[in-house]
């Protein structure tokens, strides 16, 4: 579906497309942000999300609770303690040429209801490619550092901070009480070329690029490692503070100035947008020649109070666009096409090239989408290739060069039959993707479901990695998630094999041991149900409350007339797709059984209420007509920051309708069905705004 144009795609194939990608996005964001080791680049990333936004952006309706628009990062990794931000640390939206960063100011204009004369000032930083970090000081003495994480919760990794020369201990007064100072840990080119050549030396693996290596640098188990290797930090923002401390983003740059953090000497204010493009043009000829890597500039409304008012959307603030930088290029030759088979039976086909240096990085493979996307660019095994890199990560083919194809070169016949269990590869109707119908008798995905089941944002079992568990399914240990808890039985089996001991088999039975007891959501992730992401589970865990609940309300939904179907298929961000998807995974008997099984071996515990609290926490809100005191878009974005969810259309689900002036036919509406309505002064007090 990719092939096909936005605006000519129906709303079927849309929530199809929003659900693929949804799950690959939350993939590359798991490989970049968890594991440091990317699989797509920065461009390909970058045109995924497009896609997914400009889709969203026609169908609204369909905007998933696990979109990619509301994801930063990925959960923290394992072997870290973890740490909550006192204030969410988001990601920024991105543009990549001046009509969308002149769109990005009309939006920002709109929102704070500026006069289409009045000057908006900017301040422009290099975008540093390296790991965003978050630093906390009390009563001016440092006391936690974290990654970002998730956005939500971080790695603690205070100790290894401790270690870097550019981060003071302690703040000269004045300062706060209470501050998050936000930053870059990067490392300078020059000294990751010297890292490189040192870890060969010693017979080690050397780093992809200055940004991985800055980032697993800075998450070593031993602080000492990390004080070896040569780290530098940028401070740009700040986070939770206990007062103001001062009017503008370029008085805050001058505080963290004098409370000793390097901040970007490059950074420069911007009297008005138009002064962008010029800077832009000036930092990117400059580019090649900075003692570390960038991979565009980041534009900040100067006034903090307009970013205040601004606030955030999804995981991006209004107030702050990253204008990223074209991605390099380069040509190689094609030298093989594999065929990967994922947990969902998805066959998924990868590039093999000859090696290339694409911006200073050597890059050997890429992904290949689907068979619609080898066809559309006729793609050959020994066509010479146009490889693109946009930052740190393995390249997309952007086409071939015709006039160097062998005369011997065929076109790739996409295999109909799975390379892995032989069974048969089925594109189903309105899909780009070939699916193994082998289900769980296919080794590839049983495997990738047993990886995915212990996964850290699913049952989170440490020291079960995948080459662990890839051989306790050879040995026939693992055909099932099942068999994952009768593993303690074998404790001394465990202990006898190559790699393990007495004590990695006594950790790996009791981190096992300690999860047989995992909130309903969780579980209901870990199953591997196709659509079915991290937020889709938290929504059907809270509308059903227990494990029994939802068990007898999916089977009853099998039957797609049932009022069980009909109530699955009502809960917001589920819908019909998604419901079938359940329903087909409950009408498996091998399924049913798997489940009972796991139910005797572990206790679901019931699901949470959402974190919100409040007059309007969980409600569901319609806002018509024009406000007097904000914008329409502002109230929406606080409503949604107290938790409530705001839509377009009265129902008699709908809670509140707030009614401006010219309000129309919603209003009528809101009335014949008896829904509360509000009026502005109403809704800002129940906002706190009052």
């Amino acid at each position: 579906m990719r092939d096909i144009p936005v605006e000519k795609l129906s709303e079927e194939e849309a929530r199809a497309e929003l659900a693929a990608l949804a799950a690959e996005i939350a993939e590359h964001d798991r490989a970049y942000y968890e594991r440091d080791r990317p699989i797509i680049t920065d461009a390909e990333y970058d045109a995924l999300k497009r896609r997914n936004a400009a889709i969203e952006a026609r169908f609204p309706h369909l905007i998933r609770p696990d979109s990619p628009s509301f994801r930063v990062g990925a959960a923290p990794a394992r072997g870290f303690a973890k740490h909550r931000h006192l204030k969410p640390m988001l990601s920024l939206d991105n543009v990549f040429d001046r009509a969308e960063f002149a769109a990005w100011i009309d939006r920002v204009r709109r929102f704070l209801g500026l006069a289409a004369g009045e000057r908006i000032a900017l301040v422009a930083e290099p975008k540093i490619d390296g790991a965003s970090i978050s630093l906390t000081y009390r009563r001016g003495r440092f006391v936690v550092g974290a990654t970002r994480g998730d956005g939500t919760e971080g790695e603690d990794v205070t100790a290894n901070l401790r270690t870097l020369r550019d981060l003071p201990l302690s703040l000269p007064p004045p300062c706060p009480e209470l501050i998050e100072i936000r930053g870059e840990v990067y490392m300078a080119k020059e000294a990751f070329l010297a890292l490189n050549e040192r870890m060969e030396a010693e017979g080690e693996e050397p780093f992809a690029n200055p940004r991985n290596a800055a980032a697993g640098s800075l998450r070593q188990k031993d602080p000492a490692v990390t004080a070896s290797r040569p780290l530098a930090l940028f401070a740009y923002a700040i986070g939770e503070c206990s007062e103001p401390i001062a009017d503008t983003h370029q008085g805050l740059l001058a505080r963290l100035r004098a409370w000793g953090f390097a901040v970007n000497p490059l950074s420069r204010p911007l009297q008005d947008w138009p002064e962008a493009e010029s800077f832009q043009d000036e930092i990117g000829l400059a580019r090649s020649s900075l003692p570390y890597d960038i991979d565009g500039v980041v534009y900040k409304v100067d006034r903090l109070d307009w970013q205040e008012r601004l606030g955030f959307v999804g995981r991006a603030p209004r107030w702050a666009v990253a204008w990223k930088f074209p991605a390099e290029k380069a040509t190689t030759r094609l030298v093989a096409i594999e065929i990967q088979v994922g947990r969902t039976g998805a066959l998924t086909p990868r590039a093999v090239m000859e090696p290339v240096n694409v911006g200073g990085v050597i890059v050997r493979h890429a992904t290949l989408h689907n068979e619609d996307e080898i066809a559309r660019k006729d793609i050959r095994v020994g066509d010479t290739v146009i490889v693109q890199r946009a930052g740190d990560v393995i390249p997309q083919i952007l086409g071939v060069v015709p006039e160097k194809r062998p005369p011997d070169a065929k076109p790739f016949v996409f295999p109909d039959r799975c390379p892995v269990c032989g069974s048969h590869a089925v594109r189903p109707p309105g899909e780009a993707v070939r699916r193994c119908t082998g289900g769980l008798t296919c080794p590839a995905q049983v495997v990738e479901r047993l990886k995915h089941f212990v996964s850290r944002a699913a049952f989170d079992i440490e020291g079960l990695g995948e080459k662990t568990i890839e051989a306790f399914h050879a040995d026939g240990w693992l055909t099932s998630p099942v068999d994952l808890f009768k593993l303690p039985a074998r404790e001394a089996e465990i202990a006898a094999r190559e790699g393990f001991g007495t004590v990695s088999a006594r950790n790996l039975v009791r981190a096992i041991e300690a999860r047989r007891r995992i909130p309903l959501d969780r579980f209901i992730y870990a199953l591997g149900i196709r659509r079915i992401g991290e937020a889709n589970a938290r929504l059907l865990a809270r509308h059903y409350g227990t494990f029994d609940a939802w068990r007898r309300a999916m089977l009853a939904a099998r039957d797609p007339t049932s009022e069980a179907r009909a109530e699955l298929e009502a809960i917001v961000g589920i819908g019909p797709a998604i419901a079938q998807e359940l329903a087909d995974f409950f009408d498996e008997p091998h399924n049913l059984a798997v489940l009972e099984a796991l139910a005797h071996e572990v206790t679901i515990e019931p699901a949470s209420a959402p974190e919100a609290g409040g007059a309007l926490a969980g409600k569901t809100i319609v806002f018509t007509g024009t406000l007097a005191t904000m914008t329409r878009a502002e109230a929406k974005a606080r409503a949604e920051a107290l938790g409530a969810k705001v839509t377009d259309t009265v129902s008699k689900k709908t809670d509140f309708v707030v009614v401006g002036e010219e309000a129309g036919s919603k209003a009528e509406k809101a009335k014949a069905l008896g829904v509360r309505m509000l009026t502005e002064e109403e809704w800002r007090r129940l906002a706190g705004l009052a």
